[in-house]
């Protein structure tokens, strides 16, 4: 995909629509857009829970309702998916493949194309590169039908026809940001890494107006 001038939004204020605004990371990357001057908009489950979000309109509903992503997403120029779950060892996983479907069909119903995503290591062909510890026994014992449900996601924003990154952060930690980001595609001898909450959420915003990794799929860490 060769980069392009008219890959870039770039409005005077870009309207985006978030989901997953209330995790450690998803904060971050709310706050991040609202620092940057973007107009925010947050979906979330409990408005209780996103009461820190200073600055942004809050909708309250179920990620996986296309009618209510439908009217979220009315004169957005982008949606930003940070949308996590926990480990799950033994129960099956839908809910990230089923709140993508579900947005991705709203956005193609209201005509909004720029998708940014966040996944991880361990999604599509980063699978056996998050190092010894991650492969061999948290994603086995832990992750494995979270990442299923990540592989399904991931493979429903690659079906879309819409302007999508998806963005597969290494292992997330909490110290300060501010490090260089190396943004990989090719994993050829990598394995392992991490990276802050702080610099995943600069990376992920910078996607909103930028057309360098559309259509790509960058693991992103230090």
């Amino acid at each position: 995909m060769q980069n392009r001038e008219t890959d870039n939004i770039k409005p005077a204020r870009p309207k985006i629509l978030q989901l997953g605004a209330t995790g450690g990371t998803g904060r971050l990357i709310a706050s991040r857009a609202m620092a940057r001057g973007c107009d925010v908009t947050v979906l979330v489950r409990s408005a209780e829970k996103a009461r820190e979000l200073k600055g942004a309109e809050l909708i309250v509903g179920d990620a996986r309702d296309e009618q209510v992503l439908r009217q979220a997403l009315k004169g957005r120029d982008a949606a930003i998916s940070a949308l996590g779950t926990p480990a799950s060892p033994f129960r099956e996983v839908t809910l990230l493949s089923a709140a993508t479907r579900a947005l991705v069909n709203a956005m193609q119903a209201e005509q909004v194309s720029r998708l940014v995503c966040i996944t991880g290591i361990g999604a599509g062909d980063s699978a056996g590169h998050g190092g010894f510890l991650f492969d061999k026994l948290i994603f086995p014992l832990l992750l494995r039908k979270v990442y299923a449900d990540k592989d399904r996601q991931e493979a429903i924003v690659r079906d879309s026809g819409l302007d999508w990154v998806l963005v597969r952060p290494s292992v997330f930690n909490n110290k300060p940001g501010h490090r260089t980001i190396r943004a990989l595609t090719d994993l050829s001898g990598f394995h392992g890494g991490a990276i802050s909450r702080a610099d995943v959420a600069k990376f992920f915003v910078d996607q909103v107006g930028n057309g360098s990794w559309v259509h790509r799929s960058p693991l992103i860490t230090w």
